[in-house]
């Protein structure tokens, strides 16, 4: 069973059809939505401030959700997909929107709906993310207009894809 712990008075609070792992961890003022998923070695760490998570939204294996003390939230839309070891914190990040492997997102980062930050890209600390718009490099820079047909491919894709993997983990064992 993952690692559900109250702190400073807050305990998470989930809704129906989320899937944890066994090894996944989820602190404090954390308040999650529908169908979501947290994957194994994943953290979600509202102790310092608070954590809100839409619908569907999976934040994949190593991946670590955190805000700083007093200063930042951190608010996730509906069919976020947080990427594998992908780092994000305190910044706020639209519905639809593909955060990939390896990323980091810092403090105050805004990151408008349907977007893709490519894998390993480092949004620095109050960079605004158009809608439509694929993000990459080291600081992050726009690179392209995100496509319909990408679009549908990948950021919708992944996002349903990860309803339907925590949907093997919770079928009863045989």
């Amino acid at each position: 069973m993952a690692l559900i712990k109250s702190c400073r008075g807050n305990t998470p609070v989930f809704g129906t059809n989320c899937f944890l792992a066994e090894n996944a961890t989820v602190v404090g003022d954390v308040m999650m939505g529908n169908d979501c998923s947290v994957w194994f070695n994943a953290v979600v760490r509202g102790d310092v401030n608070s954590i809100r998570i839409g619908n569907q939204v999976n934040i994949q294996d190593g991946a670590v959700l955190h805000c700083t003390y007093e200063k930042t939230t951190l608010v996730l839309g509906d069919s976020v997909s947080i990427g594998h070891n992908a780092l994000v914190h305190g910044c706020t990040i639209e519905s639809q929107v593909l955060v990939g492997m390896g990323a980091i997102v810092m403090d105050h980062c805004y990151i408008e709906s349907n977007c893709i930050i490519a894998a390993g890209a480092v949004l620095l600390e109050g960079t605004r993310v158009e809608s439509w718009s694929i993000y990459a490099g080291v600081p992050a820079k726009k690179v392209k207009t995100l496509s319909p047909e990408v679009f549908a491919g990948e950021v919708q894709r992944i996002s349903k894809n990860y309803v339907l993997y925590a949907s093997w983990f919770q079928e009863p064992l045989k």
